[in-house]
């Protein structure tokens, strides 16, 4: 059982990346998943988290209108789209699992199974 985050990278302010959370090990019907955000000296924060809905999301205010959470239940995967990147969403991005979860555990979870992370920086 194996989450993997990919597509991190540097970009420059108003640029653009899709996130991946590709999940092995089981199936995505029936799970929320949740990408968060952790930036040295801060608490991990909760960016955006889907039920197993696609209609059920959750964004955090900071990325309402720019990213955009989405998943593919026939890939096992879910994405993250962030656009108009700004440097204050430099972090290490890291997504979670939770069999039936909601967008609502974007707030305190619980979360059954988290990957590890992938470091996006934002600068010109």
């Amino acid at each position: 059982v194996q989450l993997q985050a990919s597509g991190g990278g540097l970009v420059q302010p108003g640029g653009s990346l899709r996130l991946s959370c590709v999940i092995s090990g089981f199936t995505l019907d029936y799970d929320a998943i949740g990408w968060f955000r952790q930036v040295p000296g801060k608490e991990r924060e909760g960016v955006s988290c889907i039920g197993s809905s696609e209609d059920d999301t959750y964004y955090h205010d900071s990325v309402k209108g720019r990213f955009t959470i989405s998943r593919d239940n026939a890939k096992n995967t879910g994405y993250l789209q962030m656009n108009s990147l700004k440097p204050e969403d430099t972090a290490v991005y890291i997504c979670a699992t939770a069999y039936g979860g909601n967008s609502k555990y974007c707030g305190s979870g619980p979360w059954d199974l988290w990957g590890q992370g992938t470091q996006v920086t934002v600068s010109s």
